[in-house]
């Protein structure tokens, strides 16, 4: 039996984000959504790949770019294939990539809606009034964290900050502070909640 119930998080945002363009139709700055589509064209040994999105007001397409004059021969088949059969999972990898989308599009529109996958470490939750965290993360997301330990764990923003406060919730790497930004991956929480009334009510939710 564990003196720690020890369980990994793994956050997947749910909302691609939308890169914020010029729409000729609109007459103005709009966002565009992903149409979880690529779009594939050969001009002799050269491929050039593009990930559609459209304008959410008019439906107005835009490509940004994922591959631009590329050698066929120095693509790897099965990624050829991917892209040519708008592959699901290839799809979301582009369509989630913050880093890349704001690099090509200074301005972007990022949602906070995350889903949450628990996984108990330990084979049986013994009796414990102490819970470790370890986050994983499936892209970026600017959901503050404190709100996301609010909403899975049942408990008020301002009792974590009591909690942090008392030094019964500590957070590695990044100490207090990262109650107050966006969840990132690597995260590691500890909360003690010995003498807590709702205690095993915190602790069922943090796995189920």
């Amino acid at each position: 039996m564990s003196s720690t119930l020890s369980v990994r998080w793994t956050i997947a945002p749910a909302i691609a984000p939308r890169p914020i363009i010029n729409c000729n139709r609109c007459g103005g700055v709009k966002p565009y959504r992903c149409g979880e589509k690529f779009r594939v064209n050969a001009n002799g040994k050269r491929i050039d790949v593009w990930l559609i999105y459209r304008c959410v007001d008019c439906d107005k397409s835009w490509n940004r770019t994922i591959l631009e004059r590329c050698n066929r021969r120095d693509i790897e088949p099965a990624l050829l294939a991917a892209l040519e059969s708008n592959d699901p999972a290839f799809v979301r990898r582009h369509a989630f990539d913050t880093v890349a989308l704001r690099s090509r599009i200074g301005r972007i529109e990022e949602f906070p809606d995350v889903t949450v996958r628990k996984e108990l470490m330990d084979s049986e939750p013994g009796r414990t009034a102490a819970l470790a965290l370890e986050f994983q993360l499936e892209g970026t997301t600017p959901l503050r964290l404190d709100r996301l330990l609010a909403g899975e764990l049942g408990l008020s923003r301002s009792r974590l900050q009591a909690l942090e406060d008392r030094r019964r919730l500590t957070i590695q790497p990044d100490g207090a502070k990262a109650l107050r930004r966006p969840v990132r991956d690597g995260l590691a929480i500890r909360l003690d909640l010995a003498g807590e009334a709702d205690c095993d009510a915190v602790l069922l939710a943090a796995y189920r």
